[in-house]
C-alpha cells in the first residue's frame, strides 16, 4: 500500500512499515514527503490494527535531511525556514513522540541533518554497521532542528552534542551505539530482517503497557523524582485496570503464551 510515490507503507502482522522513497536523492525531504509522512504517522496513531510502527529508506541511504533544490537563494526571495518547521517537521515529530506505540526505525545508510533527528526521535534504533550519522547544519550556516539540540544534549550530554553539531563530523553507527544514541549497530545484510523481527514482537506485546512506558520515559526528563513516582503509579494503575494485564497473568498461570490485544 502505498500513500505517496514518496512513502511506501505496508501493514503486516501489526506493524505499519512506512519507508522514505527517493532514493535517487538519498530520501531527501520534500514537501509532499512530509505530508505523505505526516499522513502514515496519523494512520499510526488511529488505526487499532498498527500495534507498532517500522520506519527505513529505500536505497542506499535512510535520509539526508531537507532537500535543497527548492531552498537555491539564487531562485527568488528566500524562504522562511522556521515555517517550514511548523509547517512540516514539528507537528511530525510531536506525532511521533506522542504515539502511543512503539517506533522502530532501521537506518540503512546516510542519516543527515533533519535525517538524522527523525531517526532519533524514534524509540528504538538500529543502524546498519555503515551507517552513519551528520549533523550537517553547520555546513550550510543553519543551526540544529527537528528536535536534534533537544535529542542530542539529553542522549550524550552537552559536550559531545557541541561537538557534532559544530564540526558536523559523521558519527558511524557503532560509535553512537557505544556512546547510547542508538539502541545497536548490526551488520549491513541483517538490518533489516533484525529490525522487521524487533517490530513484529513489539507489535505482538501488551502495547498498552509498552504506551504507558514509552511516556514514563518522556517524563523522567523532566520529573523530579517524586513527580515520578507518582506517574508510575497513575500508570500501574491503568495498565493494571487493562485487559493486557489480565491476559499476561493468566497466561502466565496456565503456562501459555499470552495473546496481546493492546487494550
Amino acid at each position: 500500500m502505498t500513500s505517496s510515490d514518496t512513502v511506501l507503507s505496508r501493514l503486516d502482522a501489526g506493524v505499519l512499515c512506512i519507508t522514505l522513497n527517493r532514493p535517487d536523492r538519498l530520501n531527501a525531504f520534500t514537501e509532499e514527503m512530509h505530508i505523505a509522512l505526516r499522513a502514515e504517522f496519523e494512520r499510526a496513531r488511529d488505526d487499532d490494527a498498527v500495534r507498532a510502527v517500522l520506519l527505513t529508506g529505500a536505497g542506499r541511504g535512510f535520509c539526508a535531511g531537507q532537500d535543497l533544490g527548492d531552498r537555491d537563494p539564487r531562485k527568488g526571495e528566500a524562504r522562511d525556514l522556521g515555517q517550514t518547521l511548523d509547517m512540516f517537521y514539528n507537528p511530525t515529530l510531536r506525532l511521533m513522540r506522542d504515539l502511543k506505540k512503539p517506533i522502530v526505525c532501521a537506518v540503512n545508510g546516510v542519516a543527515a541533518g533533519a535525517g538524522a533527528n527523525v531517526a532519533l526521535a524514534c524509540d528504538i534504533v538500529l543502524a546498519a554497521k555503515s551507517a552513519k550519522f551528520i549533523q550537517a547544519f553547520s555546513k550550510i550556516g543553519l543551526v540544529p532542528d527537528a528536535g536534534g539540540s533537544w535529542t542530542l544534549t539529553r542522549m550524550i550530554g552537552e559536550a559531545r552534542a557541541k561537538a557534532l553539531t559544530m564540526t558536523a563530523e559523521p558519527l558511524m553507527a557503532e560509535t553512537a551505539a557505544d556512546w547510547g544514541l542508538i539502541w545497536k549497530a548490526v551488520d549491513d545484510d541483517a538490518l533489516i530482517d533484525e529490525a522487521t523481527a524487533l517490530a513484529e514482537k513489539l507489535a505482538a506485546g501488551p502495547t498498552f503497557g509498552l504506551g504507558l512506558t514509552k511516556q514514563l520515559i518522556h517524563d523522567a526528563a523532566t520529573n523530579d523524582f517524586d513527580a515520578q513516582l507518582d506517574r508510575e503509579r497513575d500508570s500501574q494503575r491503568a495498565a493494571g485496570a487493562s485487559d493486557d494485564y489480565k491476559e499476561g497473568v493468566i497466561a502466565f498461570l496456565e503456562k501459555r503464551a499470552p495473546s496481546f490485544s493492546g487494550r
